[in-house]
């Protein structure tokens, strides 16, 4: 016969085990040592995803997870915590709408890599683009050859634009 577990205190399911105030300090803490180590040291969003939604996927995630697997005492240190991630989020987004200088801070500039035919190989360096890696974008684009490049810029979001010459 299989005895089941004594009921859990529920008071001390919901209770905090830390203060929110450190919760959102913690959150705030984490949140802008990852998106500024992203900012700076990656420059790339991953994809067509921005670089601010990955990092609150991951962080809410493990969050949630703490929360969930009761690595948290209680489930309201997890709810704070998500909180504050997603509100941090949210005001990034929100700021950098409404200022530009922000937004150029929060976004990495467009790096150009082909001007009228020739690699500016400094540029392909500090991107760590290969040549191989910039002739398959232009093969993409139906391009094979430099000389027929116009303009090729490595965008914030990871991806080549290329204008091809008239």
């Amino acid at each position: 016969m299989n005895s089941l577990p004594p009921l859990p205190d529920w008071r001390s399911v919901f209770d905090f085990s830390l203060h929110p105030l450190e919760l959102m300090l913690r959150g705030s803490v984490m949140y802008w040592l990852l998106f500024l180590m992203f900012r700076f040291v990656l420059r790339r969003d991953a994809g067509s995803i921005g670089l601010a939604d990955v990092l609150l996927l991951v962080l809410i995630a493990d969050a949630s997870q703490n929360a969930m697997a009761g690595e948290y005492r209680s489930l309201g240190d997890g709810v704070v915590l998500v909180a504050t991630i997603a509100v941090w989020n949210w005001v990034i987004d929100w700021a950098g709408y409404r200022n530009a200088w922000l937004q150029r801070f929060l976004q990495a500039p467009s790096t150009l890599l082909v001007r009228d035919g020739r690699v500016l190989q400094v540029n392909l360096r500090r991107e760590l683009i290969t040549r191989d890696e910039l002739m398959s974008a232009l093969h993409r684009e139906g391009l094979t050859q430099l000389e027929q490049v116009a303009r090729a810029w490595m965008e914030s979001d990871g991806s080549i634009t290329v204008v091809p010459r008239d």
